[in-house]
């Protein structure tokens, strides 16, 4: 086999976000706009990529200089976790790897993160590496962490495994929740937010009052336990509830912003349970969830907010061979 195209789901953070870089549990789903990526094996030794969703065409380096000089923002994630499979495993073949995305990457729902785990899965079945979801997991989470020296690794399990996943940082814990569907609304804020610099910034403004972040931490995770609980049992008022406890918390962090708490606000007036932002904050995207029957009020709540409602479905299939 000498070319291979596949799949992976991008993800919506549920529960969790910000206390998961720092071992507290997580939950997360993974959302039916996939990223593909088609892996074919060359007789030079270059390794190719176009990645035109993130600006990157036309870029080519031969493989022995993988991981080094300058590389593309919209390159580091599948080179470097090529880099690492090749020297793991002794590999030297020439690649060309091409990314297309049914989202746009502005949204968050993690497309670098997608774009990895479909790298190390074509790599796995077309040098038959034969590796497990877990193995690819682990891959798939170097890479992060060679190059952002941090991270959760959440959005690399949604890939791999698909569906709503309890996730322990840096994967100690993977555990897929049995449930058919998320009765979700998703409205982007128009802002696209930078993870790492969010991060750091809860760490900054709490310097000096880490008891208190601590506390915060331990909230989520309370309000995690309870959240997975009533996802399970479908007691969709509960997890709105849980929902508008969680938001009250990020915005003691400091990283929701107007925007965000404007479509909040709207989607809760319009008669959501519930409604918090989604991920890092600072802006992409806010959920909310609310009876069947009043699912379009809400949307159109949200977007006289000025968001943009984005149609999908969650709990969707990971990594696959297309």
């Amino acid at each position: 086999m000498n070319k291979i195209i596949v799949s992976a789901p991008g993800k919506l953070m549920l529960f969790g976000e910000h206390a998961v870089v720092y071992d507290h549990p997580c939950l997360v789903t993974a959302v039916d706009q996939r990223m593909r990526a088609t892996v074919e094996v060359l007789k030079t030794s270059d390794f190719e990529l176009e990645a035109s969703d993130v600006d990157v065409t036309n870029y080519k380096k031969p493989i022995s200089e993988l991981g080094k000089g300058d590389i593309p923002k919209g390159a580091k994630f599948v080179e470097i976790a090529i880099k690492n499979i090749y020297e793991k495993f002794g590999l030297k073949k020439g690649l060309r790897v091409t990314t297309t995305s049914e989202f746009s990457s502005k949204f968050g729902f993690g497309s670098s993160s997608a774009s990895t785990v479909c790298t190390v899965k074509a790599l796995s079945e077309l040098f038959d590496l034969k590796l497990d979801n877990k193995a690819i997991f682990d891959l798939a989470y170097k890479t992060v962490l060679d190059i952002q020296g941090k991270g959760s690794g959440f959005d690399m399990a949604a890939a791999v495994y698909g569906g709503t996943l309890y996730f322990l940082t840096g994967g100690k814990k993977i555990e897929p929740l049995k449930i058919e569907s998320l009765p979700l609304i998703v409205g982007y804020s128009g802002i696209k937010a930078d993870t790492v610099t969010l991060i750091n910034k809860v760490k900054e403004m709490f310097a000096d009052n880490n008891d208190r972040l601590q506390e915060i931490y331990s909230g989520m995770e309370t309000i995690v336990e309870k959240a997975k609980q009533s996802i399970i049992d479908s007691d969709w008022k509960a997890v709105g509830q849980l929902m508008s406890d969680n938001q009250k918390l990020l915005k003691e962090l400091g990283v929701s912003i107007d925007k965000l708490d404007d479509m909040i606000s709207s989607a809760v007036n319009a008669g959501a349970y519930g409604a918090k932002l989604s991920g890092a904050g600072g802006g992409d995207c806010m959920i909310a969830l609310g009876p069947s029957d009043r699912k379009e009020q809400i949307g159109e709540a949200i977007e006289k907010a000025g968001g943009e409602v984005i149609d999908l479905t969650t709990n969707a299939e990971g990594v696959r061979i297309e």
